[in-house]
């Protein structure tokens, strides 16, 4: 019994129920645990940087070959831009057969305060996401907790330590210990994970009540299937063209996803799930350079989401689209979703913005969705994760640079400690 109260998987999951049942049985209380849930995300962001510092410097330095640093980049890049086109493009496809937002009254459904995600949405272009991937400062992007300026600067000092030859050799080491040392702390920040989970579960049904989801479960719905779809279907034949089980990676990982279901966000697990994909079997250079730059350019849920919320309020307005303005909205998509990296509130600012840039749906159309999105961001969530996980799979394998034995070892181990569970 001791065995299975120490397990996180189920502390997690016992932790998120609680928090439901606490949010219907009494909103008014339940609002005041958005603070456990903030405390949880704050102390996962405190060792997001330095993990994401430490680990890519380790992996260009391990590397020492720079064409292949850039290699590895590419094929990710490359592969971002074609399974979050696909995402966008599968979106489109089944919002506009479900029609979730035709017959929908408008005037009867609750609406919330958007003014300041449309201002950043309005403010956003893809010059100003350029220049925001160098950081005026790197001390600034490792406070401010933005991924992609760490990465940037991360990949230039990783250069520059292969640069110094022999003499970079002592900061290599230090690395080394840092970044051990740094998953020491992310072991004792995710003890306290259930309180996070419980928290922001909790806030969020009591804040926002489960009668706001009535008049939008159908696009709920749609939704959460397309992502599952998604997973299940595109996903799992990525993953079986290069060798792998989905299944049995998402049990794997199933610590990791429950902790995002709580949360809802995906930086919560970012660390936990650098440091499981290296045990698995993937090269440490590869998890470095692919999972950060995932969190930025590899949003499959967001995609996914982004493309059926723009039609749903299309839908909703009566606003006839053509073909043509559909493959406009994927297009301004795939630019403006890659604007909205590492900033919170992101798929609002990014929906602002793209309603901004078509000037075809009613911007105050975002209002109907404010309230639901909480619910539906666990699914994004979700989706964003296993999304960047397979990737890291598929790089590393395409690279030659996974190890087959490591991820037996982990299975193994992993069954081993399930078995031991049921037994207890």
């Amino acid at each position: 019994m001791k065995r299975v109260l120490n397990n996180l998987t189920f502390r997690v999951l016992v932790a998120v129920t609680i928090g439901v049942i606490f949010g219907i049985v009494d909103p008014v209380h339940a609002k005041e645990m958005k603070l456990l849930g903030d405390i949880f995300i704050r102390l996962v962001k405190m060792v997001i940087g330095p993990v994401i510092f430490l680990t890519i410097v380790l992996g260009i330095a391990n590397i020492a070959d720079l064409k292949k640093v850039g290699r590895v980049g590419g094929k990710a890049i490359l592969y971002f831009e074609i399974v979050t086109t696909f995402a966008l493009g599968i979106g489109l496809t089944i919002v506009n057969l479900t029609k979730p937002g035709v017959g929908l009254d408008v005037s009867t459904m609750t609406k919330g305060d958007i003014s300041s995600y449309a201002a950043q949405g309005k403010a956003m272009s893809f010059a100003d996401f350029l220049v925001h991937v160098v950081p005026e400062s790197a001390v600034k992007a490792f406070a401010d907790g933005d991924i992609l300026q760490v990465v940037f600067f991360s990949v230039m000092f990783g250069t520059a330590v292969v640069l110094l030859g022999r003499r970079g050799q002592r900061i290599v080491e230090l690395a080394e210990g840092g970044l051990d040392a740094m998953f020491r702390v992310v072991e004792i920040v995710m003890k306290v994970a259930p309180f996070g989970a419980f928290g922001a579960m909790a806030y969020t049904v009591g804040n926002f009540g489960l009668k706001t989801l009535v008049p939008l479960l159908r696009l709920m719905g749609d939704v959460y299937l397309t992502m599952f779809l998604f997973i299940f279907v595109v996903l799992n034949l990525i993953m079986r063209y290069f060798g792998f089980s989905l299944w049995q990676f998402l049990k794997y990982i199933r610590d990791e996803i429950l902790i995002v279901l709580g949360t809802s966000s995906s930086e919560a697990a970012l660390p936990k799930l650098m440091e499981k994909l290296e045990r698995y079997g993937c090269a440490r250079p590869v998890v470095g350079l692919v999972v950060p730059t995932g969190y930025s350019f590899n949003l499959d849920g967001t995609s996914i989401y982004l493309s059926m919320a723009t039609i749903f309020l299309a839908q909703v307005y009566n606003v006839p689209l053509t073909l043509g303005q559909q493959l406009t909205i994927l297009a301004v998509l795939m630019v403006t979703s890659k604007g909205a990296a590492g900033v919170t509130g992101s798929g609002f600012i990014v929906l602002a913005s793209t309603l901004s840039a078509m000037q075809v749906i009613p911007l105050e159309g975002l209002a109907l969705l404010l309230g639901v999105d909480r619910f539906m961001s666990e699914a994004r969530a979700i989706t964003n994760i296993i999304g960047n996980g397979v990737a890291t799979l598929v790089i590393s394998r395409s690279e030659g640079a996974f190890d087959d034995a490591k991820r037996e070892a982990a299975v193994a181990e992993m069954a081993s400690a399930n078995l031991a569970v049921a037994e207890r």
